[in-house]
């Protein structure tokens, strides 16, 4: 379909004798031209942006908009704002199909600018695309409504229909190599899969567990399972989109649907590990996250066992980190005080203080181990 696309943005450059631009109406980048000019202001900010990033900024789609182009039917002339970075007149050809914008084709103005037979005939091509992006969608919803039913699907017969489904449109992509990618949390409806390159589906559903946060789950294709850049892109571009505090967690690779909740389970548990533990950082991938694999496998009740719970109250912060720094240094007085910026004596009166309120013997493997894992399990 991408050259459907460039065939119609082709024939519109033809048509109006200049290089266009085609946007979705979220302003990413779909098509464009060829631009071979010598004129470098054809080039300016906001559409060498918008070719190398595939997005124009949040501003710069404001500043358009108010010119009314998510009601026009017709073309619509912008003057330039070099103070905005646009340093040619603009015209906007609004696509649209059944009355809904769904995108924008973007040419720079001249004088004389093209005619007005030519703009209606350019409008129509225009409208040609519009059929192509109503399609897109439609099947862009239908594809996230199949991944989101893999992913919450029961076990048995449920959830083997639904792994047909997606696999029958996904057509041959289906057996190739994949992982799957959760933002969380995720308070809107799934983007577009435009909106991320590699991605084959995406789905908001919420994590896994009694009361997983509403998340957004990615199925991300993959070239090799040595390099997961385009997870880890595509986890970066969702997280950009989710707003400040979301996390993502990247599955193992697999190839083939069959394990996609499983590959789903992975992903979650890591981006609640990258919420839990900043060393890991925004994103973490499944094989990184070390105890964390079997941490968020726990019912999260774990975390509440009643010889630590006096320890996990607000007035023990400090004991319980000095605790934690301490099993994490392999039980090390030295490491630890240093880590924790302290006197060896302060840690060990520490250390004695969680002993009176747990009970339990830092010297026994039994108790250290209960003790670890459930400080490690309270952060998640």
């Amino acid at each position: 379909m991408k050259g459907d696309y460039q065939e119609l943005v082709d024939e519109i450059s033809g048509l109006l004798g200049a290089p266009a631009t085609l946007e979705n109406r979220d302003f990413g980048l779909v098509a464009f031209g060829a631009h071979d000019s010598d004129d470098d202001t054809a080039m300016d900010p906001v559409r060498t942006r918008s070719i190398m990033t595939r997005r124009s900024t949040p501003a710069v789609r404001a500043w358009f908009e108010g010119f009314g182009i998510t009601r026009a039917t017709g073309p619509v002339r912008i003057p330039a704002a070099p103070e905005a970075g646009v340093f040619r007149d603009r015209i906007c050809l609004p696509v649209r199909h059944r009355g809904v914008v769904l995108g924008y084709v973007w040419l720079l103005d001249a004088d004389p600018g093209p005619t007005e037979e030519r703009l209606a005939a350019a409008m129509e091509v225009a409208a040609r695309i519009g059929v192509l992006l109503s399609e897109e969608a439609r099947a862009g919803t239908d594809l996230s409504r199949e991944f989101g039913a893999v992913l919450t699907a029961g076990r048995g017969w449920q959830r083997d229909m639904a792994v047909t489904a997606l696999r029958d449109s996904l057509g041959p992509d289906a057996e190739g190599l994949h992982t799957v990618v959760c933002v969380s949390p995720w308070p809107q409806e799934a983007p577009s899969v435009r909106t991320v390159p590699s991605a084959a589906a995406l789905a908001s559903v919420a994590a896994p567990g009694p009361a997983g946060p509403p998340s957004l789950a990615a199925l991300i294709r993959l070239r090799s399972a040595e390099v997961p850049e385009p997870a880890l892109g595509a986890a970066d571009r969702l997280r950009a989109i989710a707003g400040r505090g979301a996390t993502a967690g990247i599955a193992a690779p697999r190839r083939g649907l069959a394990d996609l909740a499983a590959a789903w389970h992975e992903a979650s548990a890591a981006a609640r590990a990258a919420a839990a533990e900043s060393r890991f950082g925004p994103v973490a991938q499944w094989s990184a996250i070390g105890p964390y694999r079997l941490l968020t496998a726990l019912p999260a009740e774990s975390a509440a066992d009643p010889s630590v719970r006096a320890l996990l109250a607000p007035a023990h912060t400090d004991l319980a980190r000095t605790a934690e720094v301490f099993l994490d240094c392999a039980g090390q007085a030295s490491r630890t005080a240093a880590a924790l910026g302290i006197h060896r004596q302060t840690l060990y009166y520490r250390l004695s203080r969680v002993h009176q309120l747990t009970g339990l013997d830092l010297n026994d493997g039994e108790d250290r181990l209960l003790l670890h894992m459930v400080l490690k399990g309270a952060r998640l």
